[in-house]
């Protein structure tokens, strides 16, 4: 029941010896040239390429920054708001008490507004500029190699929110979008 007898045992050798036979015969010998070796030249190739190319971090990143930027330039910064904060201030020290209303008005809250438009504008260009040279980026790096969708979606919307912020931007400085109101 669980012994081999004789037989047995010499088949069982002979069928390991035989795998081990094919197994030799199926390795490339030593002997072996490049040429008689089918595909080596291009798994090569396709590493060095892989290697060498691009990985679009650098894009995605950018993309992803333009986006962040042009978000910025809609809802405003820290610096933005303290550049406001300290004109506000800045308004209210050079203005004296016995100024008309309107002058009052204006330096104290008209300059703030248009130094928060004009750093809301700074931010928009930025993403705009940042935008575009991700877009164009595949034009001067490695043309073969198409850009991600991703990075094409999330760079397209930095340079929309850009153009957004910048012309929000442009109307709030020229007082076209919610102007001082007059005092009189």
């Amino acid at each position: 029941m669980g012994t081999k007898t004789v037989d047995e045992a010499g088949t069982t050798e002979a069928a390991e010896v035989k795998r081990d036979e094919e197994a030799v015969d199926a390795t490339p010998t030593e002997a072996t040239t490049e040429e008689e070796q089918p595909g080596t030249d291009e798994v090569a190739a396709a590493g060095t390429d892989e290697e060498a190319g691009p990985t679009g971090v650098g894009q995605g990143a950018g993309a992803v920054v333009s986006a962040a930027l042009g978000l910025v330039s809609l809802t405003g910064s820290w610096i933005g708001t303290v550049a406001a904060a300290r004109q506000t201030l800045v308004g209210q020290l050079q203005t004296s008490s016995s100024a008309s209303v309107a002058k009052q008005v204006k330096a104290v809250y008209g300059d703030a507004w248009q130094t928060s438009a004009l750093w809301g504008g700074v931010f928009a260009l930025l993403a705009l500029v940042v935008g575009v040279v991700v877009l164009a980026r595949p034009a001067f790096g490695f043309p073969g190699k198409p850009q991600a969708a991703w990075i094409k979606s999330v760079a397209w919307g930095g340079v929309a929110l850009g153009v957004i912020g910048l012309l929000l931007a442009v109307l709030k400085y020229t007082d076209v979008l919610l102007g001082l109101p007059s005092a009189g």
